[in-house]
């Protein structure tokens, strides 16, 4: 399977943990990091700015369409963005994350 990296905005760090702990509970994901962003988006016609948090969990490809479901359930937006992308890592860093998911 391939590594991938699952791209999470949320409106807030407390957001993004509650997010991410959740997905490790569940061994979904084998780690996450979490950053602040200045978000500039198109919402019901017009153009927003706001902070955001984003969450990047890393896992393997297989888990994308679980993390999403699971995501959707509990995630504060109407319409969260949850993106997938294929990473390439070293060989011990691949090995260790497939060793913490299911």
């Amino acid at each position: 399977m391939s590594l991938i990296f699952v791209y999470i905005t949320n409106p807030n760090k407390k957001e993004a943990k509650r997010i991410a702990t959740f997905l490790l509970k569940k061994k979904l994901i084998g780690c996450t990091n979490i950053f602040n962003i200045d978000s500039i988006y198109s919402w019901k016609g017009k153009i927003s700015e706001g902070k955001e948090v984003v969450l990047i969990a890393k896992t393997e490809g297989k888990n994308y369409s679980k993390i999403v479901k699971e995501i959707e359930k509990i995630h504060s937006y109407k319409i969260p963005c949850i993106i997938k992308i294929p990473v390439k890592a070293n060989g011990k860093y691949d090995k260790w994350i497939k060793n913490n998911i299911i």
